[in-house]
């Protein structure tokens, strides 16, 4: 255009989606599409692997025996998706409780806060299911295969015999404790003996025959499958990049969070050395490697605070192990915060913590209030569509309402219905309701009944209050509706 040669493109390389590695300041290159390094974590016992052998398991044998539980003639803890009620030992949450469901939710969220905000990740690395089940599915694999160092060896060996009997058995017990916990979790939406029977039927004819067939069998295989792939394939993949807690744990902790922590100050410089002696100029790491190779994640905790460090204090007892054989004092890796770490004092109950545990605590107690306040009767009332009001005998108005009465008790209720005196509704004792004077409603269930209530001839279109209540009055529920007739006013 100007007469100006064009710049000479670049020649595009090989493989057009080649990625250069990226050099990150203190590591080594990085390639961002590299493939994923397989984790062999070593076995690792000490103080805080008891805990969370003592925290772990009673969740998880209440996790596995609550759906067998009976409250009555009924399981405790069941979520009866098609009949639309959830129960909960003595309670039944129906779709008209789930705002309940809400409430639990922001408390839920409010606690994980709390927790995070005064002790970092206590959850993910104790309590959190993808936590608990990796380490079972870790613990099945030593036993299959051996320690650290023969799991490496069989992995880097060819194929054999020996291999392959080895793998089988790994997965057949991955596989089985997947089976299991996939028919428990589908054990708390459908109830659980039926559904093992149905389950134990299936297998035993080999053939896909009883009430199990459909959706029941569809969610027990697909969480068997879930179960497996996350916690026998993925583990630490899914903390790193599928859990959104990893991501946004960033804004809750601070420099006074709890947090597992590598004192830098007194370990480095880092270096081997004999047991029992102190080199002057190297700190108290041995370099041994002990802490990133019990770690599940893979992460070194010794370059500082990272988001892949889930809290579960493998290093720390790791660590602990090695000072205690070269006499050092504990502590080098340790549960620590920053301020701490940098000479300042411990802050662990702060403002910021103590705000979130007080709105936490009067979310809790507003409601276990509401759950044992809410009304234990629904009352509904529809009116026809096709015909607002009929004349009956000697020119009386009627008009026809469908009233349905809802039981939320675990218990047979007998119910009465009335119209009340409202502000609203001045001239309801102008009107006459016939209706059956005890309705009984099994517990649980809802009943559908026509009733009809008639007014003189004269009567003009109103509004009435109709209340149901129990026989002895402490349970009672109203709803206000229309009575219509040919002249429109009243209505307000």
């Amino acid at each position: 255009m100007n007469g100006a040669p064009l710049p000479k493109a670049t020649p595009a390389p090989a493989d057009d989606w080649a990625v250069e590695p990226v050099q990150l300041v203190g590591f080594g290159p990085v390639d961002l599409y590299q493939k994923r390094e397989k984790i062999f974590t070593r076995y690792v016992g000490g103080t805080f692997q008891r805990l969370r052998f003592y925290t772990g398991w009673p969740l998880l044998v209440g996790y596995f025996v609550t759906p067998w539980l009976n409250w009555g003639d009924r399981q405790a803890i069941l979520f009866d998706l098609p009949a639309r009620q959830f129960y909960l030992f003595g309670l039944t949450i129906w779709p008209q409780d789930l705002w309940l469901l809400g409430w639990m939710l922001m408390i839920a969220a409010l606690g994980l806060f709390t927790i995070t905000t005064m002790v970092g990740r206590l959850w993910c690395g104790y309590t959190c299911p993808q936590t608990v089940w990796t380490a079972i599915f870790m613990w099945a694999e030593q036993l299959a295969e051996g320690p650290r160092h023969a799991r490496m060896r069989l992995e880097a060996a060819p194929w054999s015999l020996e291999k392959l009997r080895r793998r089988i058995c790994k997965h057949a017990m991955w596989l089985g404790w997947a089976g299991l916990t996939g028919l428990t979790f589908v054990g708390y939406f459908a109830p659980i003996r039926e559904l093992s029977a149905d389950l134990m039927t299936c297998i035993a004819s080999m053939s896909l025959s009883g009430d199990v067939v459909g959706w029941p069998l569809f969610w027990t295989l697909f969480f068997t499958a879930a179960t497996y792939v996350n916690a026998g394939w993925l583990r630490e993949q899914v903390c790193l990049y599928m859990c959104p807690y990893a991501r946004f744990q960033s804004a809750m902790i601070d420099r006074d969070t709890l947090i597992v922590s590598y004192d830098a100050k007194r370990g480095e410089p880092r270096g081997s050395r004999k047991r029992g002696t102190q080199p002057e100029l190297l700190g108290d790491c041995t370099d041994c490697q002990l802490c990133v190779q019990v770690c599940p994640t893979g992460i070194d905790i010794r370059n500082g605070l990272q988001y892949q460090c889930i809290g579960c204090a493998h290093c720390v007892d790791a660590c602990a192990e090695v000072m205690k054989k070269m006499d050092y004092a504990p502590g080098l890796i340790r549960y620590s915060t920053l301020r701490a770490l940098d000479g300042g004092p411990e802050r662990i109950l702060r403002g910021r913590s103590l705000a979130y545990g007080a709105v936490c605590l009067m979310l809790v107690i507003a409601f276990v209030f509401a759950l044992f306040n809410r009304s234990l009767l629904l009352l509904d009332i529809v009116r026809p569509r096709d015909v607002l009001y009929r004349t009956g005998a000697e020119g009386t108005i009627i008009n026809d309402y469908e009233v349905r009465l809802a039981n939320k008790t675990q218990s047979l209720q007998t119910y009465s219905l009335r119209i009340v005196p409202g502000s609203s509704v001045p001239a309801a004792d102008t009107l006459t309701l016939e209706a059956p004077q005890n309705i009984p409603v099994s517990p649980g269930t809802v009943e559908h009944l026509n009733v009809e209530v008639q007014a003189a001839a004269e009567t003009v279109s109103t509004r009435f209050i109709l209340q149901a209540c129990t026989a002895d009055g402490t349970t009672c529920a109203e709803e206000e509706t229309v009575f219509m007739t040919p002249v429109p006013g009243g209505l307000g």
